[in-house]
Parts: C-alpha cells; sequence; structure tokens
C-alpha cells in the first residue's frame, strides 16, 4: 500500500483517542478475572482495541465493522475483521463479550456528512441512535453469562444510555470513567 492509500485510510478509520485508551485499559482489566474464551469488538475502527484485547488475554478476539476501510486497516493488525452492521452476521450465543465504543457525537442531519469518518462519530441527534440499536441486538450473541463494555459520554446522557439498556434486558454499572474539558467518558458493563 504506497502513502496516499494510507493517508486515505487514516481519514477514512477512526484512529485511537482518549475514549480508545480507557475502553482498552477497561475492558482488559474487566474481562482479566472472566477469561472470556471469545470477544467481539463491535465498531474496531483501526483495530486498536481488538489488538490490545487479543495481546492481553488469551481470548479469540474478533473485530466488526460496517466500514470496508476499517476492516482492512484491523486486519493489518491481525485482527479477524468482519465487515458487518453492528452484530448482524454472529451466530447466537456466540461470544462471551462484546466491547462497543459507539458513534456518540450528537449531529444534526444537517450537518451530516455521509462519509466514513462521519458514520464513525455521528450518534445522531441525541448521540443514541447507534447505541439503541446496538443494545436491541447485542444480547442474541452473548452467551448467558456474558458481558458487554460499552462506552458512553456526557454528551449522549448516560442516564438515558443506562434506561435503554434496561429496557433491552439488562443492568448496567459505571466501572470506569475519565473527565476531559468537553466531557465526562464512562464505560459502563452490562449484564442480563
Amino acid at each position: 500500500m504506497d502513502l496516499a492509500d494510507r493517508r486515505g485510510l487514516e481519514t477514512d478509520v477512526y484512529q485511537p483517542a482518549e475514549d480508545s485508551h480507557l475502553l482498552a485499559r477497561t475492558a482488559l482489566d474487566r474481562l482479566e478475572s472472566r477469561s472470556p474464551d471469545r470477544v467481539l469488538e463491535v465498531g474496531t475502527g483501526s483495530g486498536y482495541i481488538a489488538e490490545r484485547l487479543r495481546e492481553g488475554s488469551d481470548a479469540r478476539v474478533v473485530g466488526a465493522d460496517v466500514n470496508p476501510h476499517a476492516c482492512r486497516q484491523a486486519a493489518e493488525r491481525g485482527i479477524d475483521a468482519v465487515r458487518a452492521d453492528l452484530v448482524s452476521p454472529f451466530a447466537r450465543a456466540s461470544f462471551d463479550a462484546v466491547v462497543f465504543n459507539p458513534p456518540y457525537l450528537p449531529f444534526s442531519a444537517d450537518a451530516a456528512r455521509d462519509d466514513w469518518m462521519e458514520r464513525a462519530l455521528s450518534g445522531g441527534e441525541t448521540g443514541r441512535a447507534v447505541i439503541d440499536r446496538f443494545l436491541s441486538r447485542v444480547g442474541r450473541v452473548l452467551v448467558p453469562d456474558g458481558v458487554v463494555l460499552l462506552l458512553v459520554s456526557t454528551l449522549t446522557d448516560v442516564d438515558a444510555v443506562v434506561e435503554l439498556a434496561g429496557d433491552a434486558g439488562f443492568s448496567a454499572i459505571a466501572v470506569a470513567d475519565e473527565s476531559f474539558p468537553y466531557e465526562t467518558l464512562t464505560v459502563l458493563e452490562l449484564h442480563r
């Protein structure tokens, strides 16, 4: 791949940032005692979190992303990457844990650019559009005692996300957070 192709990938694929680092650290810590066999990272982007999970555990880690550029970049990190809308192609009860750093920034429809980076960032009007879809589907791919680690922001209203999780049959506890001048990021651990 030449330099121009590499630059294109980096502008079309979400690269690790504060939210990625927080979720990766928290997932490694929270999953250590569970020793999961199979972990899915939804919205894998560059594959950074999936790579950290693979290197820090004995789990088989799969990354999923709707963006073909992200799948390619994650595969370059050695991640089994599947092009998928959330959890759609995966079989029932196929994962012990699912990790997700969703698109959570509130965007008005008027501001939408309809490109890969906008899709990686935009959570719709409330910031919860993708989170809501994810929560209504993720239970299908989890084993009965499986766990979800979901990163959310004060920009999306953490209490509203906890309520959505409850509506989807999950209990939610905050297991980590980190504050910045513009938001506080929280990792929620979800159980059925």
